[in-house]
Protein backbone atom coordinates (compact mmCIF):
# COMPACT_ATOMS: atom_id res chain seq x y z
CA UNK A 1 0.00 0.00 0.00
CA UNK A 2 1.47 3.13 -0.94
CA UNK A 3 2.00 5.81 1.71
CA UNK A 4 -0.93 8.14 0.39
CA UNK A 5 -3.44 5.39 0.52
CA UNK A 6 -2.25 4.36 3.68
CA UNK A 7 -2.99 8.19 4.78
CA UNK A 8 -6.32 8.22 3.01
CA UNK A 9 -7.39 4.75 5.08
CA UNK A 10 -6.35 6.83 8.05
CA UNK A 11 -8.54 9.78 7.74
CA UNK A 12 -11.39 7.93 6.56
CA UNK A 13 -12.13 5.66 9.92
CA UNK A 14 -10.53 9.52 11.71
CA UNK A 15 -8.87 7.35 14.53
CA UNK A 16 -5.62 6.25 15.32
CA UNK A 17 -5.58 3.89 18.76
CA UNK A 18 -2.03 4.59 20.70
CA UNK A 19 -1.57 1.54 22.31
CA UNK A 20 1.16 1.43 25.09
CA UNK A 21 1.05 -1.36 27.58
CA UNK A 22 3.89 -3.17 29.93
CA UNK A 23 3.39 -7.10 28.24
CA UNK A 24 3.05 -6.79 24.33
CA UNK A 25 1.18 -9.82 24.23
CA UNK A 26 -1.65 -8.82 25.13
CA UNK A 27 -1.71 -6.27 22.24
CA UNK A 28 -3.16 -8.74 19.54
CA UNK A 29 -6.32 -9.14 21.66
CA UNK A 30 -6.38 -5.27 22.18
CA UNK A 31 -5.91 -4.99 18.41
CA UNK A 32 -8.97 -7.43 17.66
CA UNK A 33 -11.20 -5.36 19.88
CA UNK A 34 -10.42 -2.18 18.23
CA UNK A 35 -11.08 -3.64 14.91
CA UNK A 36 -14.49 -4.98 16.25
CA UNK A 37 -15.19 -1.51 17.23
CA UNK A 38 -14.49 -0.10 13.98
CA UNK A 39 -10.94 1.60 15.11
CA UNK A 40 -8.92 0.09 12.27
CA UNK A 41 -5.74 2.44 12.34
CA UNK A 42 -3.22 0.97 14.93
CA UNK A 43 -0.53 2.84 16.33
CA UNK A 44 1.75 0.04 18.74
CA UNK A 45 4.74 2.29 20.45
CA UNK A 46 8.06 1.77 20.94
CA UNK A 47 8.11 1.77 24.46
CA UNK A 48 6.74 -1.45 24.25
CA UNK A 49 8.58 -4.18 25.16
CA UNK A 50 9.91 -5.65 22.19
CA UNK A 51 7.58 -3.65 19.83
CA UNK A 52 9.35 -4.87 16.29
CA UNK A 53 8.12 -8.12 17.62
CA UNK A 54 4.57 -7.36 18.31
CA UNK A 55 4.32 -5.22 14.81
CA UNK A 56 5.51 -8.84 13.03
CA UNK A 57 2.56 -10.08 14.98
CA UNK A 58 -0.63 -8.31 14.24
CA UNK A 59 1.22 -7.75 10.94
CA UNK A 60 0.43 -10.99 9.99
CA UNK A 61 -2.78 -11.58 11.98
CA UNK A 62 -4.41 -8.29 10.87
CA UNK A 63 -2.87 -7.66 7.18
CA UNK A 64 -5.01 -5.42 5.05
CA UNK A 65 -7.92 -5.55 7.89
CA UNK A 66 -6.01 -2.24 9.63
CA UNK A 67 -3.58 0.39 8.97
CA UNK A 68 -0.08 -0.85 11.48
CA UNK A 69 1.74 1.93 13.10
CA UNK A 70 5.10 2.28 14.83
CA UNK A 71 4.69 5.49 17.64
CA UNK A 72 7.49 6.84 19.53
CA UNK A 73 10.28 6.59 16.89
CA UNK A 74 12.92 8.82 17.64
CA UNK A 75 15.55 7.91 14.67
CA UNK A 76 15.47 6.55 11.31
CA UNK A 77 17.38 3.22 12.80
CA UNK A 78 14.03 2.97 14.46
CA UNK A 79 11.91 3.69 11.88
CA UNK A 80 13.69 0.76 9.10
CA UNK A 81 13.45 -1.67 12.07
CA UNK A 82 9.35 -0.97 12.33
CA UNK A 83 8.81 -1.08 8.71
CA UNK A 84 10.21 -4.11 8.08
CA UNK A 85 8.27 -5.67 10.59
CA UNK A 86 5.36 -4.45 9.00
CA UNK A 87 4.56 -0.69 9.74
CA UNK A 88 2.83 1.00 7.06
CA UNK A 89 3.16 3.91 8.96
CA UNK A 90 5.81 5.85 11.62
CA UNK A 91 4.79 8.54 13.98
CA UNK A 92 7.28 10.15 16.49
CA UNK A 93 7.06 12.93 19.08
CA UNK A 94 9.72 15.10 16.99
CA UNK A 95 10.64 16.53 13.40
CA UNK A 96 13.45 14.35 12.62
CA UNK A 97 14.81 14.56 9.15
CA UNK A 98 16.74 11.05 8.47
CA UNK A 99 13.33 9.68 9.63
CA UNK A 100 11.46 11.22 7.37
CA UNK A 101 13.58 10.52 4.56
CA UNK A 102 13.33 6.55 5.27
CA UNK A 103 10.08 6.64 5.93
CA UNK A 104 9.37 7.42 1.93
CA UNK A 105 12.18 5.63 0.81
CA UNK A 106 9.89 2.76 1.10
CA UNK A 107 6.89 4.51 0.97
CA UNK A 108 5.61 4.60 4.41
CA UNK A 109 3.16 7.27 6.16
CA UNK A 110 5.31 9.72 7.94
CA UNK A 111 3.44 11.74 11.51
CA UNK A 112 6.30 13.85 12.87
CA UNK A 113 5.63 15.37 16.10
CA UNK A 114 5.20 19.38 16.18
CA UNK A 115 3.96 22.07 18.38
CA UNK A 116 4.69 25.58 16.98
CA UNK A 117 3.84 27.39 13.57
CA UNK A 118 7.74 27.00 12.88
CA UNK A 119 7.63 23.54 13.66
CA UNK A 120 4.47 22.57 11.69
CA UNK A 121 5.54 23.93 8.89
CA UNK A 122 9.13 23.03 9.16
CA UNK A 123 7.69 19.49 9.56
CA UNK A 124 5.04 20.20 6.39
CA UNK A 125 8.48 21.67 4.26
CA UNK A 126 10.18 18.26 5.03
CA UNK A 127 7.47 16.10 3.35
CA UNK A 128 5.45 15.08 6.43
CA UNK A 129 2.09 13.45 5.23
CA UNK A 130 0.27 13.97 8.59
CA UNK A 131 1.93 16.46 11.16
CA UNK A 132 1.10 15.49 14.63
CA UNK A 133 -0.22 18.20 17.12
CA UNK A 134 1.50 17.42 20.26
CA UNK A 135 0.83 17.56 23.19
CA UNK A 136 -2.43 18.94 22.54
CA UNK A 137 -3.35 18.65 26.04
CA UNK A 138 -1.83 21.31 26.78
CA UNK A 139 -3.09 23.28 24.12
CA UNK A 140 -6.92 22.34 23.33
CA UNK A 141 -8.72 22.49 20.40
CA UNK A 142 -8.60 26.40 19.96
CA UNK A 143 -5.06 25.98 19.31
CA UNK A 144 -5.52 23.71 16.86
CA UNK A 145 -7.86 25.86 15.40
CA UNK A 146 -5.80 28.67 15.45
CA UNK A 147 -2.60 26.82 13.51
CA UNK A 148 -5.28 26.05 10.88
CA UNK A 149 -6.30 29.45 10.13
CA UNK A 150 -2.98 30.37 8.33
CA UNK A 151 -2.12 26.71 7.99
CA UNK A 152 -4.83 25.32 6.05
CA UNK A 153 -2.99 22.92 3.74
CA UNK A 154 -1.28 21.01 6.77
CA UNK A 155 -2.97 17.72 7.78
CA UNK A 156 -2.82 17.90 11.35
CA UNK A 157 -3.48 15.26 13.93
CA UNK A 158 -3.96 15.85 17.67
CA UNK A 159 -2.81 13.68 20.35
CA UNK A 160 -3.25 13.97 23.64
CA UNK A 161 -5.31 15.56 25.49
CA UNK A 162 -8.23 13.94 22.99
CA UNK A 163 -11.04 12.03 24.67
CA UNK A 164 -14.74 11.72 24.57
CA UNK A 165 -15.87 15.32 25.30
CA UNK A 166 -12.93 16.95 22.99
CA UNK A 167 -13.44 14.71 20.56
CA UNK A 168 -15.84 16.40 18.10
CA UNK A 169 -14.33 19.66 19.08
CA UNK A 170 -10.90 18.82 17.87
CA UNK A 171 -13.09 17.84 14.94
CA UNK A 172 -14.25 20.76 14.34
CA UNK A 173 -10.98 22.76 14.61
CA UNK A 174 -9.85 20.71 11.52
CA UNK A 175 -8.45 17.56 13.01
CA UNK A 176 -7.88 14.65 9.73
CA UNK A 177 -7.77 12.37 11.98
CA UNK A 178 -7.40 11.95 16.39
CA UNK A 179 -4.41 10.33 18.12
CA UNK A 180 -6.06 8.57 21.23
CA UNK A 181 -4.17 7.11 24.02
CA UNK A 182 -5.54 6.45 27.05
CA UNK A 183 -8.90 7.36 26.97
CA UNK A 184 -9.75 4.88 24.12
CA UNK A 185 -7.10 1.97 24.94
CA UNK A 186 -7.53 2.27 29.07
CA UNK A 187 -4.76 0.95 30.92
CA UNK A 188 -7.43 -0.56 33.63
CA UNK A 189 -8.97 -2.40 30.27
CA UNK A 190 -5.46 -3.96 29.63
CA UNK A 191 -4.89 -4.84 33.40
CA UNK A 192 -8.03 -6.56 33.58
CA UNK A 193 -8.45 -8.25 30.37
CA UNK A 194 -11.45 -6.37 29.52
CA UNK A 195 -11.26 -6.16 25.59
CA UNK A 196 -15.36 -5.61 25.71
CA UNK A 197 -14.69 -1.70 27.27
CA UNK A 198 -11.85 -1.34 24.47
CA UNK A 199 -14.35 -2.21 21.71
CA UNK A 200 -17.05 -0.29 23.61
CA UNK A 201 -15.18 2.47 23.45
CA UNK A 202 -13.83 2.32 19.84
CA UNK A 203 -17.28 2.39 19.03
CA UNK A 204 -18.22 5.36 20.71
CA UNK A 205 -15.20 7.32 18.73
CA UNK A 206 -16.07 5.93 15.44
CA UNK A 207 -19.59 6.77 15.88
CA UNK A 208 -18.34 10.48 17.55
CA UNK A 209 -16.25 10.73 13.25
CA UNK A 210 -19.68 9.16 11.77
CA UNK A 211 -21.89 11.90 13.25
CA UNK A 212 -19.63 14.88 13.15
CA UNK A 213 -18.95 13.95 9.07
CA UNK A 214 -22.78 13.37 8.32
CA UNK A 215 -23.53 17.27 9.70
Amino acid sequence: MTREATVQRISEVGIVAVIRAENGEILADVTQALVDGGVTAIEVTFTVPKAHQVLEYVADRFGDQIQLGAGTVLDAETARIAILAGAQFIVSPIVDLPTIEISHRYDKAMMPGALTPTEVVRAWQAGADVVKIFPSDLTGPSYLKSLKGPLPQVRMMPTGGVNLETAEAFLKAGACALGVGGSLVEKSAIKNNDMDRIRELAGKYVEIVRRFRAQ
